[in-house]
């Protein structure tokens, strides 16, 4: 699957769980609408799928800081990552 393909169905997951998510040319952005963010209404971030060298090329999301999350065949996983830094939570 592509990345855009891998980023929709990440989008669809964490939609169903109430995120605000918009598919653009940059990735996927997430936003909690129900916590403050530090520099923006509400704590949010713009998720991208690429390939990760560490892991002999397969797709994996990443934070736009280059944070990886999970493989992008784990898209439950990566959901629940999302969901836990988008919590305001102390991690």
């Amino acid at each position: 699957m592509t990345p855009e393909v891998r980023l929709a169905a990440l989008a669809a997951h964490l939609a169903a769980r109430k995120l605000d998510v918009e598919l653009g040319s940059k990735g996927l952005r997430v936003a909690n609408p129900q916590v403050k963010g530090c520099c923006s209404p509400h704590a949010t971030d713009t998720i991208a799928c690429r390939t990760r060298d560490e892991d002999a090329g397969r797709l994996w999301y990443f934070t736009s800081w280059g944070e990886p999350i999970a493989p992008a065949d784990r898209v439950t996983d990566a959901a629940v990552f999302v969901l836990g830094y988008l919590s305001g939570e102390e991690r």
